[in-house]
């Protein structure tokens, strides 16, 4: 049985498995398909969300299967239910479970006790199913992203640049990482991932040659209390046009979103980058396809 829990634990091979489904996903779009048959799949959303979970329940339909979404309000979950319980019940009734919430090692136990393919949407430590995504949509666009400079401008220490870390050890390419001292990510995370990694307060001299620039908000879910303390810590860590000038002159710019203009990106360069940042948006749909395709393979 196979889960996707953490880009930290995914193989490269795999990785390559699963880039490569992506692709054969999105072309073949529109064809019937009866790989899910049978299988009711549930969603486990602690958290809001909207490419996430629209791209799953699709996807899931898309591949024949059928799709509970249950957030918070509508489980025990919400009540307090040990994770191991709920996970033990539903991995009787259900065939897979896709989760978004707080906690890494919730979706660790949930899948310890189900014992059903399980998928992490999101935690607070990784986000690994939108970095499978970006990286397909940079090797659909530009070729293969081993060797290449991928600058992440913004929050270091957040979920996404956590699972950029991951694939840049796994993928052979260079990330540099320009964000304050107190945004940049823990020292053991760093040495637990290897590769070359560069963190850096000097967001221009990480920009200088970048075949990608990349961003994220500034607050993330549950980090709302430190709001004013983040937006004036990080206002100097903007993707915008003097920056994109420092890069390459074919570099990709991307966003996860949603997208706060004026913040982590301004609303020129958004505008002028919106068909890259959009194909990465409907690029989550193909890819959490082949991740389905794969934890059931």
């Amino acid at each position: 049985m196979k889960h996707l829990l953490s880009l930290e634990k995914l193989p490269r091979q795999d990785v390559e498995l699963i880039l490569a489904a992506s692709a054969a996903m999105k072309a073949q779009r529109g064809r019937p398909s009866a790989r899910l048959a049978g299988q009711t799949w549930a969603l486990l959303f602690t958290k809001s969300s909207t490419r996430t979970r629209v791209s799953f329940e699709v996807g899931i339909r898309e591949l024949g299967g059928g799709v509970l979404f249950l957030s918070a309000s509508e489980a025990q979950l919400g009540r307090g239910e040990p994770i191991k319980d709920t996970a033990r019940v539903l991995g009787r009734m259900i065939h897979g479970a896709v989760i978004r919430t707080f906690a890494q090692s919730d979706v660790e136990e949930f899948a310890q006790y189900a014992r059903i393919p399980t998928i992490n949407a999101l935690t607070d430590e990784e986000h690994p199913c939108q970095i499978l995504a970006d990286i397909f949509t940079y090797q659909e666009k530009r070729g293969p992203i081993s060797g290449r400079r991928v600058v992440f401008v913004g929050d270091g220490a957040c979920n996404v640049a956590l699972s950029w870390i991951f694939a840049a050890a796994k993928l052979g390419f260079e990330l540099r990482i320009a964000a304050p001292r107190k945004f940049q990510p823990p020292a053991d995370v760093l040495r637990r991932a290897g590769g070359n990694i560069v963190c850096t307060e000097d967001i221009r001299g990480a920009a200088e040659g970048a075949d990608l620039l990349y961003t994220d908000v500034w607050v993330s879910m549950g980090k709302e209390a430190e709001s004013a303390e983040r937006l004036r810590d990080l206002a100097g860590y903007q993707i915008n046009g003097a920056l994109v000038k420092l890069a390459k002159p074919d570099a990709l710019v991307m966003h996860c979103l949603p997208a706060y203009r004026g913040k982590e990106i301004d609303e020129a360069t958004f505008e002028a980058r919106a068909q890259t940042i959009f194909d990465q948006a409907e690029n989550r749909l193909h890819c959490q396809k082949a991740i389905l395709d794969w934890v059931v393979t």
